[in-house]
C-alpha cells in the first residue's frame, strides 16, 4: 500500500455522471467510473436496509449490524467526492441553472416514487395502520412535503419523522442542501479554507454526538433536525477535501477487501463507548475508504458486479421504507420466532432489491431520459 498524488488524465474522469443519459457534451464531458465506489455504495445501501429491518425487532445492543445507519455518512462522503470530482473544473463555465437541473433530474423521480409508494403503504398496509385517523388535508400536506422535500414531522405515530411517508428523505434533503451550496460558493473556496470548515464541521460531529448521548443517531425526526446538518457538513465537506487534495491511497485491496473494511464499521457493537468510535469512524475511517477505493484496482470479474450495486444502489435507498412500515406493523401484530424472522429478513432483502431492480428499469431510467432530453431542447 502507497499512498500517492493521482494527476488525473483527461479521460479518466466521471464519477457522478455514472447514471446520467445523454447529458449536454458540451457541459459535461464523458467520465470514467470509480467502480469499486460504486460497488462499495451498493454494500452501504444492503447493510442500511438490514439495519432498518433489524432495529424493527432488536434493541441496539441485540443488533448486529448496529451501526448500519452510519452507511448515511458514508453516502454523504462519497456524494461530496463525486460532485467535487465531476464539477470542480466545470461548474464555473456552467449556468447554476444548469447544475440545479442535473442533479434535480438525477435525484428527483426517486423522490418522487418513494413519497407515492409510501402513501399506497400507509393507506393499505392490511396489518395495521391508521389511515382513517388523519384529516384528508392534513395527509395531503404530508403529501406534498414529501413529494417535494420540505420537513413536515406530524406524524406521531411515524416517530415525527421529517418525512412521515419516506422517511430515508431526510438525508436527500441534506443533500439538496449540500448541493445548493456547493453551487453558491463552496466550489469556489481554496484548498485551505476548504481545510478550515471541514475541521470546524469536525468539531460539529462531536458536539452532537456528546449533546446526543454518545450517538450519531440522528437527523431524521424533528426533534434531532439539526443533527442531520452536522453529518453531512463534514462528511460531504471531507468528500470534496479528499478530491481537492488529491489524497488517493492506491494499494491492492480489490473490492472484496474494502467491502470487508467498509461491512465492519457497521458491525461495531452498540456500546458506552459510542461516543468514541462513531465520531472516528465518521472523521476518520470513511475518509480514508473513499480515498483507498479511489486508488484501488477492479479486477474484471467484479466490474459487472460492482456497477449493477452502483445503480441498484439509490433506488433501493429511495424505495425501501415503505415496506418497513409494514414490516413494523406485521412484527407487532404476529411476533414471529427467531427462524421466521431470519427468513423473512433475507427474503425481504432480496424482493427489495427486485423491486429497487424493476424502479430502476421501468421508472428511473426512463424518466430521467426523457427530463434529460427535454433540457436539451429548452
Amino acid at each position: 500500500m502507497k499512498f500517492c498524488i493521482v494527476e488525473y488524465e483527461p479521460h479518466y474522469r466521471n464519477m457522478e455522471l455514472m447514471h446520467e443519459t445523454k447529458i449536454d457534451t458540451e457541459i459535461l464531458k464523458t467520465k470514467q467510473h470509480f467502480e469499486i465506489l460504486d460497488g462499495l455504495r451498493g454494500i452501504a445501501a444492503l447493510s442500511i436496509v438490514v439495519f432498518h429491518f433489524m432495529e424493527i425487532v432488536y434493541k441496539p445492543s441485540e443488533n448486529f449490524i448496529a451501526h448500519g445507519f452510519l452507511a448515511v455518512d458514508f453516502f454523504f462522503c462519497l456524494s461530496g467526492f463525486v460532485i467535487a470530482y465531476a464539477y470542480h473544473d466545470r461548474i464555473g463555465k456552467m449556468k447554476i441553472t444548469d447544475f440545479f437541473k442535473l442533479r434535480l433530474i438525477r435525484l428527483h423521480p426517486l423522490v418522487i416514487f418513494g413519497s407515492v409508494l409510501g402513501l399506497l403503504a400507509f393507506l393499505f398496509d392490511s396489518f395495521g395502520g391508521s389511515p382513517e385517523t388523519y384529516e384528508t388535508g392534513k395527509l395531503i400536506l404530508v403529501f406534498l412535503g414529501s413529494i417535494f422535500l420540505i420537513p413536515f414531522p406530524v406524524m406521531a405515530d411515524r416517530y415525527f419523522n421529517l418525512f412521515g411517508l419516506n422517511a430515508p428523505a431526510w438525508s436527500l434533503f441534506w443533500e439538496y442542501v449540500a448541493n445548493v451550496l456547493y453551487a453558491l460558493f463552496l466550489y469556489k473556496l481554496s484548498r485551505r479554507s476548504l481545510f478550515l470548515l471541514t475541521v470546524f464541521a469536525a468539531a460539529g460531529i462531536c458536539f452532537v454526538s456528546n449533546r446526543a448521548g454518545g450517538s450519531l443517531l440522528g437527523g431524521w425526526s424533528g426533534e434531532t433536525f439539526w443533527d442531520g446538518g452536522a453529518r453531512i457538513s463534514f462528511s460531504f465537506l471531507a468528500g470534496m477535501l479528499i478530491y481537492r487534495s488529491n489524497w488517493i491511497i492506491q494499494s491492492k485491496l480489490g473490492f472484496i477487501g474494502l467491502s470487508g473494511l467498509l461491512f465492519l464499521a457497521f458491525l461495531l457493537p452498540f456500546s458506552d463507548w459510542n461516543w468514541l468510535t462513531e465520531p472516528i469512524v465518521v472523521l476518520l475511517y470513511f475518509p480514508l475508504l473513499i480515498a483507498l477505493g479511489a486508488g484501488a484496482t477492479l479486477t474484471q470479474g467484479f466490474r459487472k458486479l460492482c456497477v449493477f450495486f452502483g445503480k441498484i444502489s439509490y433506488p433501493l435507498y429511495m424505495t425501501h421504507y415503505a415496506v418497513m412500515w409494514i414490516f413494523a406493523n406485521y412484527y407487532a401484530k404476529y411476533q414471529p420466532e427467531t427462524g421466521q424472522m431470519v427468513f423473512i429478513i433475507i427474503m425481504g432483502t432480496i424482493l427489495l432489491l427486485g423491486l429497487a431492480y424493476l424502479t430502476m428499469i421501468f421508472y428511473d431510467i426512463p424518466v430521467r431520459k426523457y427530463l434529460t432530453d427535454r433540457r436539451k431542447k429548452v
